[in-house]
């Protein structure tokens, strides 16, 4: 299934295209994150998602749920292709009203670069990220 994007809609599918979600407008972050979940979450050294008011999203097909506790003491629920294992989408308790999506899901090299990098204190060492990203603790 080809992934689109135009005039601030986008798509964005699991690997196999069972599980989508599509998004109206830009997304209201997108973050380098290198926490030791988002490594296991994603098999890679950090990962990077764009974040969208709720409101902006249509889900469609059939997800898996997992949740888990974050550093932060509240929950994050992912939700994953149950044929293909990808995860599509996320949602944080500490962050009601908003839908987390992998950038990689979108499968587009133009997308918004990200502008924070978080939990930099797990990032690997050889990253090298753009000068001009925002570091957050």
């Amino acid at each position: 299934m080809p992934i689109t994007t135009r005039q601030n809609v986008r798509s964005a599918c699991c690997s196999c295209g069972q599980l989508q979600v599509t998004t109206t407008g830009d997304p209201v972050r997108v973050s380098v994150c290198h926490c030791l979940a988002c490594q296991r979450r994603t098999g890679s050294a950090f990962g990077v998602q764009a974040r969208f008011p709720r409101a902006a999203v249509t889900m469609s097909g059939r997800g898996t749920q997992y949740v888990r506790t974050a550093d932060s003491g509240k929950t994050v629920t992912s939700t994953f292709c149950p044929e293909c294992g990808a995860t599509v989408y996320y949602e944080l308790e500490l962050l009601p009203g908003f839908i987390g999506i992998p950038v990689g899901a979108f499968a587009d090299p133009g997308f918004t670069t990200p502008q924070v990098s978080i939990y930099e204190e797990h990032q690997h060492s050889w990253v090298t990220l753009s000068p001009d990203i925002v570091h957050e603790s």
